[in-house]
């Protein structure tokens, strides 16, 4: 069992979960997740680790509630428990692999849209422990619905907060503060997104543009978290990964934003999953290895 240590309601049905987990705390790196589950009957739901402490043995996860799971999660409490909390999961961050020397020779913007703020904190923070202060454009629908701005704040070179109504920030979306920061002189050599996989796709759009090399976070389309279920299968390069094994994070300018997103809306129905089964079969294209559903 692993207790509930902090809730914090970070905007409308966002919400902020101290957890004591001591393995997944003691081993987790920038751009995993876990997977929770509430109770024997609960739906596995995978989330971004948002943040962590090791002395504390406890991790950081955010999440919106959208659906009936979530919204069951945020009427846990400090003090209760979930049942499982699996993980460290998926690829840790590519930047975790290069050297503090490198990192710091390196201009990074980091974009993210929504719920997104929440893995681009843990990469932003890191990096500022290399010695690299990255920039980051927060963006939001509105005022209300922009998190972390603060925390971020204290980790991130610069944050621009970017509002869709105008009412914080820059009147506009992510990629028109991209341009705009691009017009009034800034240069990066890397960006990093993370946001609704419209706004991954807009943003790469632009970027491949600009020719800068851009990553993107595929956590959007997970459900099962483990390659079993397909769901988060994409296309990336003209080759089949798994967003859940292989990623979250890949080549944004690789990435076939158009397919995952059907294949994301397809997957919400029973129906829609059954065809998508199918049409992996006629098309000759095979699961991951760990994957069950053809046993």
């Amino acid at each position: 069992m692993f207790q509930i240590t902090k809730k914090r309601v970070l905007a409308n049905q966002i919400y902020l979960m101290d957890v004591k987990a001591g393995r997944v705390a003691r081993s987790g790196q920038p751009g995993q997740f876990v997977i929770v589950k509430m109770d024997e009957r609960g739906e596995r739901i995978p989330l971004t680790i948002c943040d962590y402490d090791r002395e504390q043995e406890t991790v950081t996860i955010v999440f919106q509630a959208v659906g009936a799971s979530t919204r069951r999660m945020a009427e846990l409490e400090e003090g209760e428990y979930f049942q499982d909390f699996v993980g460290p999961l998926g690829q840790p961050s590519e930047l975790t692999k290069e050297s503090s020397e490198a990192l710091q020779k390196k201009k990074l913007l980091f974009i993210a849209g929504g719920v997104g703020t929440a893995p681009v904190y843990p990469q932003v923070k890191w990096l500022r422990e290399q010695g690299c202060r990255a920039d980051c454009i927060i963006g939001a629908r509105n005022e209300a619905l922009i998190i972390l701005e603060e925390e971020m704040k204290q980790q991130a070179a610069h944050v621009y907060v970017a509002t869709d109504d105008g009412s914080r920030g820059f009147h506009g979306n992510v990629t028109e503060c991209l341009k705009d920061l691009m017009a009034k002189g800034n240069e990066y050599d890397q960006i990093v997104a993370i946001g609704p996989l419209i706004m991954m796709k807009f943003v790469c759009l632009l970027t491949k543009e600009l020719g800068i090399p851009t990553i993107v976070s595929m956590n959007p389309i997970m459900i099962d978290g483990t390659g079993m279920c397909g769901a988060c299968r994409l296309t990336v390069g003209g080759e089949t990964r798994f967003a859940c094994v292989d990623g979250p994070e890949f080549d944004g300018h690789l990435v076939d934003f158009d397919e995952a997103m059907k294949r994301q809306t397809m997957y919400r129905t029973e129906e829609g999953r059954a065809l998508l089964q199918l049409q992996d079969q006629q098309s000759g294209k095979e699961h991951h290895e760990s994957c069950g559903c053809h046993q």
